[in-house]
C-alpha cells in the first residue's frame, strides 16, 4: 500500500464486480457487523465526525496497520509516519478497502476483517501474505478530497480544495465573482485573475469556468482538470501579455475560487422585469399581495438620470405603498413581491411594465416614452396581508366579501386580470368551510357562487375559455339550476366550438328562465355559429368530391359515398 510495501497489481474489475452497495451500518463503539454479503466485517473502534462519507472517485487519506489473523503485522503506514493516499473505487487497493472505507466518516477508526476473496485471493502476496489469507486492517480515515466528474463525460474533474458555505449554487442568470489561475500540464500560466465578475450564462475565459461555478458554493475553492472540449479545443489560444499560449488539444489545470455571486431573477415570464440581488435579505419570508411595504429607492433612466429618490436622506421618509394596488408601476410592484427583508436589488423594468408609450413627469425628472427603467431598491420592512389560516370563520367571510367588492370595482374599470385575482383570493378564503356554522355556510356558499361566476366573466373577457368553463362547472356542482352559470358556460363552449354542449346549456337555462333576454341572444349567436360551420363543412366536402371525381373519371356510381350531414340545432325555445 506504499512504495515500501510491494503490493501486487489489482486485477481490473467491471462495475458489477465492484459492488460497493449502500451498506453503511450504524455501529456503536466496540460493535462489529458484516458489510454486504461477501464476508467483509467492520468493527467500530472510534466514532467519526458529521454524517458524510467519501464517494467513489474521492481522494482519501488514511493511516492503517495490516495483520494476519494470528496477529502477525505485515504493513503499517503508522510505522512509516506517512499517511497513505489513494482514489476510492478505482481498483487502486484491494476490493475490501474500496468497499469498507466508503462506509467511514472523517476521523473514524475501524477494524476491517477482509476475506481472501476481497483481498489477495488464492495467490496471496508472497512472502508476507500467504494464499487464501483473511486479513485485518486497523484503519483511520484522516480526510478526503472530493473529486467529481461534473459533466459526466470525463471532460471536467473537480477536486474540492476548500469547502464553501451553505448549500446554494449559482444559476445561469446569476453574476459570479471569481478568482482563478489556469495552467498547462507543465505549469505554464495561460490565464489568471485576482477577481473577475461575469454572467454564468455568458461565461468567461473558457467553457469550463461556467460549468464549474454552477456546482460550487460561496467561498468554495477547487482544482479543475479540464479536457480540450471544455478548454480551447483544437484551435488553442494565442499568448496574451504575461499569459502563455494554449496549444491545440491541451489539458488545463485551473484553480478556481467562487468568492460570491449576485442572484438574478426573471420576475415576469416574458423576462421584461429582472431583479439582480446586490445584498442578500433575511430569512425566507417575502411580502404577499396586499402587503404594506417600506422601501428605499432610486430610479434612473438608461443614461443615468435620476428621476426619483426616496428614503435615502435623513429628512426623507421611507417610501410606503401597498402591493397589488397600482400605487407604483407594475414592474416595481412585482419585483418587491420577490424580495426579502433587508435585501437590496437592482430592478430592470421594460416600458411595458413601467410607463409604456407615455411620458411621465416624476419627482426629479421627466421619464420619456418607451423608457426602460432601473431601480435600486432596499426592502426595509413589510407587513403581510393577513392569510386565511390566521383568521377565524367570521373574518374569512368578511375578507372574502371585501375581495369580491375590490374585484367588482376592477371589473368595472376593465382590469380583468386583476379582478380575476381578487375573486380567486376571495373564494380561497372560504374554500374550506367545515368549521363554519349553518348561517356562515349559507353566506360562504353565496359568496363562492358569486366569486366564481364573476371570475368566469373575467376569463371570458380574457379569452381564457377553458378556465371560464371550469369555474361555471364549479358553480353548477353547487347549484345545478344557476342560469348565469349555464349561460356563461355556454359562451365558453361556443368559443371552444363545443356547439352541442352549448346548446344543451342554453336549452336548460331557458327551461329555468324562458324570458331571459341574454340567454335568448346567446341562442341566436349559437345558431349563427352553426350556420358558419355547416357552410365550412359543405365547402370542404365539395372540394373533396371535386378532387375525387377528377382523379377517378370513370366512376359514376357515388352511392357508397355519403356527404357529411349538416349540423342541426333545435330552434324551439
Amino acid at each position: 500500500m506504499d512504495d515500501d510495501f510491494d503490493m501486487p497489481p489489482v486485477p481490473e474489475l467491471n462495475d458489477e464486480e465492484m459492488d460497493f452497495g449502500d451498506d453503511s451500518p450504524v455501529l456503536k463503539v466496540g460493535e462489529e457487523k458484516e458489510i454486504g454479503k461477501e464476508g467483509l466485517k467492520k468493527k467500530l473502534l472510534k466514532e467519526g465526525e458529521g454524517w458524510e462519507n467519501p464517494e467513489i472517485g474521492d481522494e482519501v487519506e488514511v493511516h492503517y496497520t495490516g495483520t494476519l489473523l494470528d496477529g502477525t503485522k505485515f504493513d503499517s503506514s503508522r510505522d512509516r509516519g506517512t499517511p497513505f493516499k489513494f482514489t476510492l473505487g478505482q481498483g487502486q487497493v484491494i476490493k475490501g478497502w474500496d468497499i469498507g472505507i466508503k462506509t467511514m466518516k472523517k476521523g473514524e477508526n475501524a477494524l476491517f476483517t477482509i476475506p481472501a476473496e476481497l483481498a489477495y485471493g488464492e495467490n496471496g502476496s508472497p512472502p508476507t501474505i500467504p494464499p487464501n489469507a483473511t486479513l485485518q486492517f486497523d484503519v483511520e480515515l484522516l480526510s478526503w478530497v472530493s473529486v467529481k466528474d461534473i459533466c459526466k463525460d470525463g471532460g471536467i474533474f473537480k477536486k474540492i480544495l476548500a469547502q464553501g458555505e451553505k448549500w446554494e449554487n449559482p444559476k445561469d442568470l446569476d453574476e459570479v465573482f471569481v478568482k482563478f489561475v489556469a495552467e498547462l500540464e507543465d505549469g505554464t500560466v495561460v490565464g489568471k485573475s485576482v477577481g473577475v465578475e461575469f454572467s454564468v450564462k455568458e461565461g468567461h475565459f473558457c467553457p469550463a469556468l461556467a460549468k464549474a461555478v454552477k456546482t460550487m458554493k460561496k467561498g468554495e475553492k477547487v482544482l479543475l482538470t479540464v479536457k480540450p472540449q471544455y478548454g480551447f479545443g483544437e484551435k488553442g489560444k494565442p499568448a496574451s501579455g504575461d499569459e502563455g499560449a494554449v496549444p491545440p488539444n491541451a489539458t488545463l489545470h485551473i484553480t478556481l475560487e467562487l468568492v460570491s455571486w449576485k442572484t438574478v431573477t426573471e420576475v415576469t415570464d416574458d423576462k421584461k422585469v429582472v431583479k439582480k440581488s446586490l445584498k442578500e435579505g433575511e430569512g425566507y419570508d417575502r411580502p404577499n399581495e396586499g402587503a404594506v411595504v417600506k422601501v428605499k429607492l432610486i430610479g434612473k433612466l438608461q443614461d443615468g438620470t435620476v428621476f426619483v429618490k426616496k428614503g435615502h436622506d435623513e429628512q426623507s421618509e421611507l417610501f410606503e405603498f401597498r402591493t397589488d394596488e397600482e400605487q407604483v408601476i407594475e414592474g416595481l410592484d412585482k419585483a418587491v413581491l420577490k424580495m426579502k427583508k433587508g435585501e437590496v436589488a437592482l430592478v430592470t423594468i421594460a416600458p411595458e411594465y413601467a410607463f409604456g408609450t407615455s411620458e411621465s413627469q416624476q419627482e426629479l425628472a421627466v421619464v420619456p416614452p418607451n423608457s426602460t427603467l432601473y431601480y435600486e431598491v432596499e426592502l426595509v420592512s413589510f407587513e403581510k396581508e393577513k392569510e386565511s389560516w390566521d383568521m377565524n370563520t367570521q373574518e374569512k367571510i368578511e375578507a372574502a366579501g371585501k375581495k369580491k367588492e375590490e374585484g367588482n370595482a376592477l371589473f368595472k374599470a376593465g382590469k380583468y386580470t386583476r379582478a380575476s385575482k381578487r375573486y380567486e383570493k376571495a373564494a380561497k378564503y372560504i374554500e374550506y368551510d367545515t368549521a363554519f356554522g349553518d348561517e356562515e355556510k349559507k353566506q360562504s356558499k353565496a359568496l363562492k357562487v358569486t366569486c366564481n361566476l364573476n371570475n368566469a366573466a373575467c376569463q371570458l373577457k380574457l379569452k381564457e375559455y377553458k378556465q371560464a368553463e371550469k369555474l361555471c362547472t364549479k358553480v353548477l356542482e353547487q347549484d345545478s339550476r344557476n342560469v348565469k352559470a349555464l349561460y356563461r358556460r355556454a359562451q365558453a363552449y361556443i368559443e371552444q366550438a363545443d356547439l352541442e354542449l352549448a346548446e344543451y346549456d342554453i336549452k336548460k337555462a331557458l327551461e329555468i328562465d324562458p324570458n331571459n333576454r341574454e340567454v335568448k341572444q346567446e341562442y341566436k349567436v349559437l345558431k349563427d355559429r352553426v350556420k358558419e360551420y355547416n357552410k365550412k363543412d359543405a365547402k370542404f366536402y365539395s372540394n373533396m368530391f371535386s378532387k375525387y371525381s377528377k382523379s377517378e373519371p370513370h366512376h359514376t356510381n357515388n352511392a357508397g359515398v355519403k356527404e357529411g350531414e349538416p349540423m342541426t340545432i333545435d330552434s324551439k325555445a
